[in-house]
């Protein structure tokens, strides 16, 4: 049974004076369980610390009997500083850490009773995967079959679910769980442990030696954890054994804004925490002291439609506020834009470009926006994760595409001769390097001479020369092809044919999925642009331009990197059916996947002060074309008075595509008329090449401003004809754009020139 224990009178209670009334509770009571549900924004990390120097400031524990909980070092040092500084002096002695240090701390105290010695080695992942690849091999085992990366997440899976290897066999096939035994031997003999070790090897500690156990439960009188949501199982079972000592457990998170399924944590845990811990005591931290009424008004009704949570709705004394706006627009590029004009709008009202910032659902998304803000000359920060084109898959694509359109581009050549690995190696490159010196060509020149006129003077292994002589006879026939087909089709099967693509379907890490997204984009990027040289000066500008030569800046990352941030202005963008929601999300059978998509955007939302835009698009460009979309569900589910829409025509963001489309004939003028558009998103001083594989391509590069002039016959209802979509109606249009329902093809947005009258 939970008790709240009473104060000494003799204590200065001044620290508690700046606590709202819940917040005391939860910082008095120091006996017992305790659960703390503080949602966005109500000031858990002040409880957390604050019921830390209560404890130490009333004796009721020494600092060493203590132990803190976080999840990263930044964390760990400012909750150790604001602690201190409350106190008055320093609380060195005190166990606060990260689940790893606190970990590694007790593992190298009892080291040889899980077979390692005190010194052992911690390995990084890339000492890992070097490993996992060297047992691969000795194994026999076809690493195309089971990659490396493949066999190490696996692993990594049942240790995050503490699962030692001796029982892999129940949860894995048979050769995943002889290579997680083989691994954790090898790892024995090099005296090392991974970091799912640390935790792992401290259960098999506490499970099998009691006297152990028991220690450090006496030790540890108070046990604090924060972000608890975030926990995985094996970090659940750590927290359950330590505890179970004083059963004195305090964990401080919210179940709304557990967003890291994907990499192992269980929202379970702390839904179950009352069950875990009868008699715990749960107090619900629901005053907000950072955003406007509308915006925790739109965040707790949008999160309200989640069935797996405790419950608790935001709330704060700031009275007023601006509306949600939500806008749609026609494509990704005017979504740019509109962001970007809004941008500027607030930073001419004074606004700081450092209190705005852009969420997106996925990487993929930021390429749109870094393009459009260079060319408006909008300083801007990717957090989370490189520019666009400065990560390693689209540098990796680009090295392909520059020795398509350049054949003596050596350091390209250099990139992606063994990638995917062809069997050619430094020892070869080498040699390669040596003869282009000494003839004073080029290193591509050097290596097709070899093989062309097969001398054997340079001496290459036979494996070596023939994927050599392969190399070249692909990049023949894809050039060959951009003779007869579109360069962006022969860029999609020059990924898939020279293996590239298939390096990251093969990959079963986290992150594969989203490197995978980024190369579809880059196709998409090259359809905006007539030749694939255009297209690589274009990437060379951009990569060219300087956007940090100010602090001031936009910030653009993904949701899941904005947790735990906060900034007056929120973008969140994309937000449609398929892309957010994702449609893997979706895929999961049992809802938990969507419900954990809604606590994505209820991260997102609540990241906001002042305001909050959100956009998406009625199409966006696919692989296979462009696709119609719709409005992600969740923008039906903010309460409707709080939100105000700003579509283009007028559209209603909660109707389905098909009322959509009535809706544009009735309103026939409303895109054709400027004044009823509250920005001319096309004026970006770019320019771009209308072209078409059906025979009439715009032979001159046409000014997007200059488009905006109306030079066709069209009107709304008119019925037309194109190549390849067929027949179809128009349904508005702006300037020389039509959009088009066609029969068969969907919503597309098409230049009035590629369609005829039907």
């Amino acid at each position: 049974m939970a008790v709240v224990s009473s104060v000494a009178p003799t204590a200065n209670l001044s620290y508690l004076d700046t606590l709202n009334a819940l917040q005391r509770k939860a910082v008095e009571c120091v006996s017992g369980a305790l659960l703390v549900l503080a949602g966005a924004g109500t000031g858990k990390t002040r409880v957390l610390t604050t019921r830390i120097a209560h404890i130490l400031h009333n004796n009721y524990a020494h600092p060493q009997q203590i132990l803190a909980v976080t999840f990263t070092n930044k964390a760990s040092f400012e909750m150790r500083e604001r602690i201190s500084k409350l106190l008055g002096r320093p609380v060195d002695s005190m166990w606060i850490g990260t689940f790893h240090s606190i970990a590694v701390r007790i593992l190298r105290r009892h080291a040889e009773i899980v077979g390692l010695q005190p010194n052992f080695t911690i390995l990084d992942s890339d000492d890992q995967l070097r490993l996992i690849k060297q047992l691969v091999k000795a194994e026999g085992l076809d690493d195309k079959q089971f990659p490396p990366r493949m066999i190490a997440s696996a692993i990594n899976r049942l240790k995050d679910k503490g699962i030692t290897s001796d029982k892999a066999g129940s949860y894995e096939n048979s050769v995943v769980a002889k290579l997680y035994h083989d691994y954790q031997e090898r790892l024995r003999i090099l005296n090392a442990a991974d970091f799912g070790d640390l935790l792992l090897y401290n259960l098999v500690l506490f499970q099998g030696n009691p006297a152990i156990l028991a220690h450090y439960q006496q030790q540890f009188h108070y046990v604090l954890v924060d972000e608890y949501q975030d926990t995985n199982s094996a970090q659940y079972l750590w927290l359950r054994l330590l505890a179970d000592g004083t059963r004195n457990i305090c964990c401080v998170g919210d179940d709304d804004q557990s967003i890291y399924g994907w990499r192992g944590a269980e929202v379970g845990n702390i839904l179950r925490f009352e069950k875990d811990f009868p008699g715990a005591v749960l107090i619900r931290l629901e005053q907000n002291y950072r955003s406007t009424a509308p915006i925790l008004k739109a965040a707790s009704g949008l999160i309200s439609h989640n069935r797996d949570r405790y419950g608790k709705t935001l709330w704060t004394e700031k009275m007023g506020g601006e509306s949600i706006h939500i806008r749609g627009t026609y494509d990704s590029a005017e979504e740019a834009h509109y962001i970007g004009d809004k941008i500027e709008t607030l930073q001419r009202k004074g606004d700081r470009l450092n209190s705005m910032a852009i969420l997106v659902r996925a990487s993929f998304q930021t390429r749109e926006f870094e393009e459009c803000f260079m060319r408006m000359a909008i300083p801007y920060r990717v957090i989370g994760g490189p520019r666009f084109y400065e990560r390693q898959e689209i540098r990796d694509a680009l090295a392909y595409v520059r020795l398509l359109v350049q054949p003596d581009d050596g350091l390209a050549f250099e990139r992606i001769i063994n990638l995917p690995r062809r069997g050619i190696g430094d020892t070869t490159l080498q040699r390669l390097h040596a003869f282009a010196r000494a003839q004073g060509i080029s290193l591509p020149k050097a290596a097709r001479f070899i093989i062309e006129q097969n001398t054997h003077e340079i001496p290459l292994q036979t494996k070596a020369r023939a994927a050599l002589r392969q190399f070249f006879n692909d990049l023949d026939r894809w050039r060959n092809a951009l003779q007869v087909q579109s360069h962006v089709d022969v860029i999609q099967i020059m990924l898939d044919e020279s293996g590239y693509t298939g390096v990251w379907l093969s990959e079963k890490s986290p992150d594969a999925a989203g490197r995978l997204e980024n190369l579809k984009e880059l196709v998409q990027a090259l359809a905006q642009f007539e030749t694939l040289g255009g297209f690589l000066e274009h990437v060379s500008l951009v990569l060219d331009a300087n956007t940090d030569n100010t602090d001031d800046m936009v910030t653009l990352m993904t949701l899941h990197a904005a947790k735990g941030l906060e900034f007056d202005t929120v973008f969140l963008a994309g937000w449609e059916e398929g892309l957010f929601p994702h449609p893997r999300a979706l895929a999961e059978s049992n809802g938990s996947g969507l419900e954990e998509e809604r606590r994505l955007a209820y991260v997102g939302v609540s990241r906001a002060r002042v305001r909050v835009n959100i956009s998406y698009a009625y199409q966006r460009r696919a692989p296979q074309g462009w696709q119609s979309a719709q409005p992600s569900r969740f923008i039906r589910e903010i309460p409707e008075d709080v939100v105000v829409h700003q579509n283009p025509s007028g559209l209603d963001a909660h109707r389905d595509m098909a009322p959509v489309m009535s809706h544009h004939l009735q309103n026939k003028n409303s895109w054709s008329n400027p004044a009823s558009r509250e920005a001319h998103f096309y004026q970006d001083k770019s320019s771009y090449t209308p072209k078409s594989s059906y025979g009439n391509a715009l032979k001159q590069r046409v000014p997007v401003a200059e488009s905006m002039h109306v030079t066709h016959s069209f009107k709304t209802g008119d019925r037309v004809m194109h190549a390849k979509f067929g027949g179809g109606v128009v349904l508005a249009f702006e300037g020389d754009k039509l959009l088009i329902q066609f029969e068969e093809g969907g919503l597309k947005k098409i230049i009035a020139d590629f369609v005829e009258s039907a």
